[in-house]
């Protein structure tokens, strides 16, 4: 997959429970306030890491505030030869009030 696709957070839910990797690129404070359970914080600082480490075979989910920040980020992870990219319509926001329940707190987790 040389682009990416937009997804509702159901579907993310499902990529999910299926292995896909998430990516959150809002800024380090909101990132900490709270973020997609086992998302991961990136930011151009963290992203040689995360690119370096990252299993490009592995769905890639990216969140940001609403669903359009994240588009251009998930069309450049697409370019880097990700396999599978996903952009989350909605945002965090969205997927907070669809799933209260899979939101963490906390300072950025580590890249897979």
């Amino acid at each position: 997959m040389s682009e990416f696709r937009r997804i509702p957070p159901q579907e993310a839910q499902l990529l999910r429970t299926q292995g896909a990797v998430v990516v959150d690129i809002r800024d380090p404070q909101s990132y900490a306030q709270s973020h997609i359970a086992g998302a991961h914080h990136l930011d151009n600082q963290s992203l040689p890491d995360f690119m370096a480490r990252a299993d490009f075979e592995r769905p890639l989910i990216v969140a940001c505030y609403h669903g359009n920040s994240s588009q251009g980020a998930a069309a450049y992870l697409a370019q880097q030869g990700f396999a599978e990219v996903y952009s989350l319509d909605g945002g965090f926001e969205l997927w907070r009030a669809t799933f209260p329940d899979e939101v963490a707190q906390g300072a950025a987790d580590q890249p897979a």
